[in-house]
């Protein structure tokens, strides 16, 4: 497991980055090395080598990077055989389960916080230890803005979930059985058997939901090592691809193999591509165009809509698919496996990390079981994973994903049910006296960037009890939130412009008619412009979320979901590039 890439190198130890702190004969450079000192180091450490930041995510709270306190003794390891000078710098952690009221909130504060973390301190390259659904995209979003040679290592996977010889995916099941549990299907006893079943290691979800999703982009991108998104966090492989990763960084920094040199339009079509044959989570739009805007390259919805009429899911995970899991995906070839499958979508001569082309990184891969990776001729789906919708209800564009829900309800039309809250959602969902029909189009709104505030993933909004105990197990819901990529149904997410700031979604009344007609990419409210406009002027503001602190600083700069949902000063043409720090 080697790149065995020898590129000429480029730089010189002179001309790292981190000789301005630690090279000069000079009183400030004398405070860097005897600091150095006092931690243990001696001048064998530093001197002529290059400083790795390893910027590791790992924390107590954070089931999905539980095993980087140890994985990152194995980045170290590399490191230090390729002749580099490791040290690890902690960034925030992002755990998906427990932060609230959405790990969307704080991505961008992460992104900031790794672009500091590398500018400030004297760090040559960067290895990204991340994983968990916000940290991808933030860590990558972060280092791409700091522009020093940086590879990404993803959590990796966890294993397959088990209860009663049934195997358990991650989200997608909690939610099939929670349902089952409201309809009185299971028993207190079975829920908490289902509990204990359903996340049986460390690493990240093991369906196609955000977590794989992001990582296996990442990948297609160029910026992991070949294959190492799909290895699932137990296995070995991790390991030794860790260590990898640390010695590949080493050899990045000699070439100077800058992320604006992998990271070209070319790149990023790659990656829609890729997550379009994936089955990908709907919140790989949102990211990917923060991402690519990081990086100089105008992504749009428009682009993953192209590449959605054309590329078919074939990998047969849930839950796109019914049956298998990303442990079964490692086992069939992975990512690039599948990249072999869809290579007349994939600019074949781009760069990645390797310093080789993406075609000569997937050379030798193969697919080695067809019902989970499937032939581009049997897929799963025959067009891509996601739709994205506009019309008068959602100007700016919506997301859809096809491949999770019923064919029919790709076209429908229904009266609205509308909840301006989840909590006022919450009080009702459940109650028999209800007035819903598995016809009715539910309706959540102010739960967008600023309505949220952040975004979260209350948009898989829960079917109601009532229709649940008439075995109806999904119907059209639409809001301004975002879903979790391990969720499914007929779920329209990310209306732009949201409701909190006035978009058509905040006029919607109870009873008005929706339409939906996902092949033709339209949604509309059946009401007259006259009737719009009249409801637009009576239009009042809700008042700000936050007053102070990050929050209100959220609400200030907070950018729309079609606009992939980054702070506005951080785009990178929002002013001239940050020079580097003076060092007195």
């Amino acid at each position: 497991m080697t790149t065995e890439v020898k590129n000429p190198k480029i730089k010189t130890p002179e001309s790292l980055r981190s000789a301005r702190w630690f090279a000069p004969d000079d009183l400030r450079s004398f405070g860097h090395r005897s600091r150095a000192m006092q931690m243990g180091y001696g001048p064998e450490d530093w001197a002529g080598k290059p400083v790795v930041g390893i910027i590791n995510t790992w924390s107590d709270i954070n089931p999905c990077h539980s095993h980087f306190k140890q994985r990152v003794e194995d980045v170290k390891r590399g490191v230090l055989q390729a002749g580099g000078f490791p040290l690890e710098l902690p960034a925030q952690s992002l755990a998906e389960q427990y932060v609230k009221p959405t790990t969307m909130l704080y991505r961008n504060l992460l992104a900031m916080d790794v672009e500091e973390l590398l500018r400030c301190h004297p760090i040559d390259g960067a290895v990204l230890m991340g994983g968990c659904d916000k940290t991808t995209p933030a860590l990558l979003m972060g280092a791409t803005s700091a522009g020093l040679p940086m590879i990404y290592v993803p959590a990796g996977p966890m294993l397959r979930g088990n209860w009663q010889g049934k195997t358990l995916g991650s989200g997608s099941d909690a939610w099939k059985f929670w349902d089952d549990r409201r309809a009185g299907l299971i028993n207190q006893t079975q829920w908490l058997e289902i509990e204990g079943g359903i996340a049986r290691s460390h690493g990240t979800c093991m369906t196609m939901g955000t977590a794989s999703t992001m990582t296996a982009i990442a990948e297609a991108l160029g910026m992991t090592l070949p294959g190492f998104s799909s290895i699932p966090a137990p296995d070995s492989n991790h390991m030794r691809m860790s260590a990898e990763s640390g010695r590949r960084i080493v050899d990045m920094i000699w070439e100077d193999l800058t992320p604006n040199k992998i990271q070209t339009h070319a790149a990023f079509e790659n990656a829609i591509a890729v997550a379009m044959a994936m089955g990908c989570s709907t919140n790989a739009i949102i990211h990917v165009i923060a991402q690519a805007k990081r990086a100089g390259c105008d992504i749009s919805l428009d682009d993953f809509d192209r590449f959605s009429r054309i590329v078919p899911v074939i990998a047969n995970v849930r839950p796109s698919g019914e049956q298998y899991l990303m442990e079964d995906f490692f086992y069939a070839g992975g990512l690039p496996g599948l990249m072999t499958r869809i290579t007349q979508y994939l600019h074949l001569d781009v760069l990645t990390v390797t310093g080789k082309t993406l075609g000569e990184n997937i050379a030798g891969a193969g697919v080695y079981n067809d019902d989970v990776i499937r032939p581009v001729d049997n897929p799963i789906y025959a067009e891509g994973a996601l739709a994205v919708l506009k019309g008068n209800l959602a100007p700016d564009g919506c997301v859809i994903k096809p491949s999770a829900c019923p064919a029919h309800l790709h076209r429908h039309t229904g009266p609205a049910l509308v909840f301006d809250d989840y909590p006022s959602m919450k009080a009702v969902i459940d109650s028999d006296d209800l007035e819903v029909t598995a016809d009715h189009v539910l309706i959540l709104r102010n739960a967008g960037p600023q309505g949220g505030p952040g975004m979260p993933e209350w948009g898989m909004l829960p079917m109601p009890k009532k229709l649940l105990k008439q075995g109806v197990r999904d119907m059209l819901r639409m809001s301004d939130a975002r879903m979790s990529g391990t969720s499914y149904g007929a779920c329209v997410l990310h209306i732009s412009p949201e409701s909190f700031v006035g978009g058509p979604l905040a006029l919607v009344k109870n009873g008005d008619m929706i339409s939906v007609d996902v092949p033709a990419r339209t949604i509309n409210l059946e009401i007259s412009d006259e009737e719009m406009a009249a409801r637009q002027a009576a239009w009042k503001a809700p008042e700000p979320r936050y007053e102070r602190g990050y929050g209100w600083m959220f609400s200030k700069h907070i950018e729309q979901a079609n606009e992939g949902c980054d702070f506005d000063f951080l785009r990178t043409d929002f002013g001239a590039p940050v020079s580097e720090p003076d060092i007195y």
